[in-house]
């Protein structure tokens, strides 16, 4: 052997013994923070209550990339991913969690945690998915988790996190989804949140979140839903919001908000499918440009001083709830319910809600072209006149029909007798007159009946004594005249309220014992000798005395009714019948 080739040899040598060492070593180091991971998910199960029993299989008998929940790189056999929601799981996170140095993904959502949420999370490096959403995890959210620099979601809702969103929450630049919801989070919201470019998730509503809404959201060009409602914001929108073109859901409701809607919302944001603004102070009238959301499913602007008219919706075809009750719409005028009709180009309509503003003319008769999907239907408290009309029958899957406190007049159509799938149906204080429909009692599943304080007329149809679900009737302050049938009486549902008072009604005899409390005569029933029975018989002609004052004492007509004087004479003899039947 010359001696190049023995200088060979002990190179191969050499490297050979250099590679079996480093070998060996890593192999070493790789089995000890494998076994890091598998302490650190004993410890998460030791801090877990496990009422199905699911982390059972986190034992010595099963490699732990094998355990339910826990996914493993191929590379490392390091935990990747521990996705255990929806297991009833409680108990509190495990700071130990931190140790997972490969995680990438932690969901826990949908289970009873509670207590805080570990501030070793910041040592997640690679943690691009955290889902913590709801759980009862208090405290608040760690200053650490800003160290996440991977994070893309950022799930936290519905629990009952506490005090401040982190100030340089913006620092994690690659986060797409921000959900804060249903908190108890105070302060601000941070200016920082405007860095986060490639956000398209921030939800921060139903908190205590209070000052100005910053006006640095506007940077947020890739914005997909924002949802800032149930908060205690002062002052105005920021006028960058109303640009940000992406925006497909917009929630504001109930924050205190004040200011109008720029004239181009329905330019700038021709993407929305969600506007909710309702319950605040806006004022002014809802832009006319809102015709361009072709999108729009739900249009929510309710209990704010919006004024002026509605606008024509006939391009928005998708519309699904339509809500801008308590506001100053209208000017009394015969065309201001002219919108009603562009709804109907909306095939999935199911809630229209005007109600409480200052409508006026006749409830057009395109009402019976509105989509038969609609189960909702409110006009109420407004200044509208003219009849119903009987395309209201065409409207076949309505439950809520309420145009009470209106000028309406003429007779209640008896073809609102189609609609069976009715549950509330409130007509009081209008003007109708004629009688009621004896089609009424073919709403069987109807719970609310209120026709009070109109002209109605004549008896009360025996036929609504068929709607068994009834619990409220309210027939007061009518003209109705006649005996109340005892269908009706007998209906053992009306258990909230039944009131026939102000009218010119009787009460038959035998009437009286399906109207007053059983227990009454229950001692002298179980006894069932002569005596009892007689002193029975004498109760209820006392009842149907007292009954029949009170039906004359309720007349319409206040010189039909019993003078106080002649009234304390007739109980008084009330009184000495009971007595002596003692």
């Amino acid at each position: 052997m010359d001696l190049r080739q023995w200088f060979l040899l002990c190179i191969t040598c050499t490297i050979t013994t250099a590679l079996f060492s480093c070998t060996a070593v890593s192999r070493a180091e790789v089995t000890r923070r494998n076994e890091t991971d598998r302490l650190t998910l004993l410890e998460v199960k030791s801090n877990t209550v496990d009422p199905l029993g699911i982390l059972s299989s986190w034992n010595s008998t099963v490699h732990f990339c094998h355990w339910h929940g826990v996914t493993c790189g191929r590379r490392h056999q390091r935990i990747i991913i521990l996705e255990l929601q929806s297991l009833q799981l409680s108990g509190t996170i495990s700071p130990h969690i931190g140790n997972l140095s490969f995680l990438r993904e932690l969901n826990l959502r949908n289970n009873s945690f509670i207590s805080a949420i570990p501030p070793e999370v910041g040592l997640l490096s690679r943690l691009q998915v955290l889902r913590l959403n709801n759980n009862s995890l208090t405290g608040p959210i760690p200053q650490a988790i800003t160290r996440c620099s991977n994070l893309t979601s950022l799930l936290l809702a519905q629990n009952m996190i506490e005090g401040n969103v982190p100030a340089d929450i913006g620092s994690l630049s690659r986060l797409q989804k921000l959900d804060l919801r249903g908190n108890s989070l105070t302060g601000t919201i941070p200016p920082s949140v405007g860095n986060l470019s490639s956000l398209e998730y921030f939800m921060v509503s139903r908190n205590s979140l209070g000052g100005a809404i910053p006006n640095t959201l506007g940077n947020l060009r890739n914005l997909r839903q924002l949802a800032l409602g149930e908060n205690t914001f002062v002052g105005t929108v920021p006028s960058s919001i109303f640009n940000i073109t992406s925006l497909e859901l917009l929630d504001m409701g109930i924050s205190q908000l004040k200011g109008s809607l720029p004239w181009d919302l329905g330019v700038t944001l021709p993407n929305l499918y969600f506007l909710s603004v309702a319950y605040n102070q806006f004022t002014g009238p809802i832009p006319r440009s809102v015709s361009n959301m072709s999108s729009l499913s739900f249009f929510i602007m309710a209990a704010n001083g919006f004024t002026g008219s509605v606008p024509s919706l006939a391009e928005v075809r998708g519309l699904s709830l339509f809500h801008i009750a308590v506001n100053h719409l209208g000017s009394g005028e015969a065309d201001d319910l002219n919108f009603l009709c562009s709804l109907s180009n909306s095939a999935s309509l199911q809630k229209v809600d005007a109600s409480q503003n200052n409508f006026g003319g006749a409830i057009p008769e395109c009402i019976g072209n509105l989509s038969k999907t609609l189960n909702a239907f409110s006009l109420s408290d407004n200044a509208l006149s003219g009849s119903l009309s009987s395309s209201i029958s065409n409207l076949i899957n309505l439950e809520f029909l309420s145009i009470m406190g209106n000028n309406i007049s003429g007779a209640i159509p008896p073809e609102i007798g189609d609609l069976i799938n009715m549950k509330q149906l409130h007509l009081g204080y209008c003007q109708f007159i004629g009688e009621i429909p004896d089609t009424l009692g073919n709403l069987t599943t109807m719970t609310h009946l209120s026709l009070r304080e109109n002209n109605l007329r004549g008896t009360i149809p025996p036929s609504l004594g068929k709607c068994n679900s009834l619990i409220l009737l309210d027939l007061g302050s009518n003209k109705l005249y006649g005996a109340i049938p005892p269908e009706i009486t007998r209906l053992s549902s009306l258990s909230i309220y039944a009131d026939f008072s102000m009218n010119n009604l009787t009460a038959l005899p035998e009437q009286v014992m399906h109207i007053v409390d059983p227990f009454l005569f229950q001692d002298h029933q179980d006894r069932d000798n002569m005596q009892d029975n007689n002193r029975i018989i004498k109760i209820r002609e006392c009842l149907v005395s007292i009954i029949e004052i009170g039906v004359i004492c309720s007349t319409q007509l206040p010189q039909d009714r019993l003078r106080m004087s002649e009234v304390v004479v007739a109980l008084q003899g009330i009184q000495k019948k009971l007595l002596a039947a003692y």
